[in-house]
């Protein structure tokens, strides 16, 4: 029980990490900081490069959510656990956006007119993610063993 509410616990904490600041960024310090967001990062692309900011919305909400959506029927037995390798493959396309928020705000630090401060939401994003794979990890073992027992 405790493995399932982790994982229904994930479909709550995704919409606050993608409303929550990932960093604060800013042209000299002197103008002050704005809090970039998931979601004000993606409605930014929407407006620049739509392409872009469609893989984006797929890989920031789509993967992850489906991904835990389906390990918590895995859990629940409402889906076959056969799933399980290919919501392991979004689990590994959700974690691309860290990887891409942290090569941006690496790149931001380098230019010394802007001013970078990463913020709480980029660990709660990076906890929910983290937290995804390992809940599918530990559901892939236990099916596996129901399995063996059987």
């Amino acid at each position: 029980m405790p493995l399932r509410l982790a994982t229904l616990s994930l479909l709550i904490l995704y919409p606050i990490a993608w409303f929550a600041p990932l960093m604060r960024a800013g042209f000299l310090p002197i103008f002050g900081l704005s809090e970039i967001s998931v979601i004000t990062g993606l409605q930014s692309l929407w407006k620049s490069d739509v392409f872009l900011a469609l893989i984006v919305t797929i890989f920031a909400l789509f993967a992850p959510y489906i991904k835990t959506i389906g390990t918590a029927l895995i859990q629940w037995n409402l889906l076959d656990a056969r799933v399980q390798p290919a919501l392991n493959i979004l689990g590994k396309l959700a974690m691309a956006d860290i990887f891409l928020i942290a090569l941006y705000i690496t790149l931001a630090k380098g230019i010394s007119y802007a001013t970078v401060e990463t913020a709480w939401g980029l660990y709660l994003f990076t906890a929910c993610i983290l937290a995804s794979i390992v809940l599918g990890h530990i559901t892939e073992m236990t099916s596996t063993s129901r399995k063996a027992q059987t």
